[in-house]
């Protein structure tokens, strides 16, 4: 449900590192002793402006550290390199794979060799790239989003927490449509859509925070639809659009179900076609 803005406070103060907090506090003319549960304390009632602003000047920041290592530009073009996205292997299950299909089936040294060589190396190969792709151009695209002046990033791992939009916290989910959901559905009433997201999340990483999707399709061919997350003029317009105008409210509100209980959360839902 909507936090109230002394909770807000306290999330966004969670989300600053603690030599963060304590530069913060000296700023205000706070001391800057204690733990980062003590400064939090002290820092609570320190209006809201003064923390967005601390907090979007440290991840501009942490972007251009970034940018030092390799510049956006050179990035993207990095990525337009991938000519074919394949898993090779389910994410979550190489080990498993490797187990099952090489470990525990050879008895025999070169026929292992053979069989790595012949496919697992395919397979992994793929894999990476594949988990390399996403990685780099969802850096890209939630960097863009860190960086929008209606939006307040975090500055470390905060679980449940990536943003702050129209003063409520958001998970930040950057994914693709999933495979075997009608597209048009999805674009009707994106609503259900993120009910169906949150009921067919893995039990591992189960989560009922609010989040914030950015879902990503290829309405000619959902297969292709990761093309579509490098075509970056055009998904950024996309995003900055979306930011301008939506709004957050209890109208964002969802009910799903999962493992026989029922949770309430708030949802949006950026959903991206071309």
């Amino acid at each position: 449900m909507l936090v109230s803005t002394k909770e807000l406070a306290n999330l966004k103060l969670k989300a600053i590192k603690a030599e963060d907090l304590k530069e913060l506090a000296a700023s205000v003319g706070v001391k800057p002793k204690g733990s980062a549960g003590d400064l939090i304390k002290k820092l609570i009632d320190l209006s809201q402006n003064k923390i967005d602003s601390f907090i979007k000047i440290k991840y501009q920041a942490q972007v251009r550290e970034r940018q030092k290592l390799i510049s956006d530009s050179e990035l993207v073009k990095e990525v337009q390199k991938v000519t074919d996205f394949n898993w090779g292997v389910v994410q979550g299950q190489l080990d498993q794979k490797i187990q099952a299909e090489y470990v525990r089936k050879f008895f025999r040294y070169q026929d292992l060799i053979n069989g790595v060589r012949g496919k697992l190396h395919d397979d992994v190969t793929f894999y990476v790239i594949a988990t390399w792709y996403n990685h780099w151009t969802t850096v890209l695209i939630e960097d863009h989003i860190g960086l929008h002046p209606k939006i307040v990033p975090t500055l470390k791992n905060n679980f449940g927490v990536d943003i702050f939009f129209d003063k409520q916290p958001f998970d930040l989910k950057t994914t693709y449509l999933p495979r075997g959901y009608p597209i048009d559905e999805a674009v009707k009433n994106p609503r259900q859509l993120a009910i169906w997201m949150y009921e067919n999340q893995g039990a591992q990483r189960f989560g009922a925070d609010n989040r914030l999707f950015v879902i990503l399709a290829d309405k000619n061919n959902l297969d292709q639809s990761w093309k579509l997350k490098r075509d970056f003029d055009f998904v950024f317009g996309k995003i900055d659009q979306f930011f301008n105008e939506a709004t957050v409210s209890t109208k964002d509100e969802i009910v799903f179900t999962f493992k026989k209980k029922t949770y309430t959360t708030i949802s949006k839902v950026l959903i991206i076609t071309k």
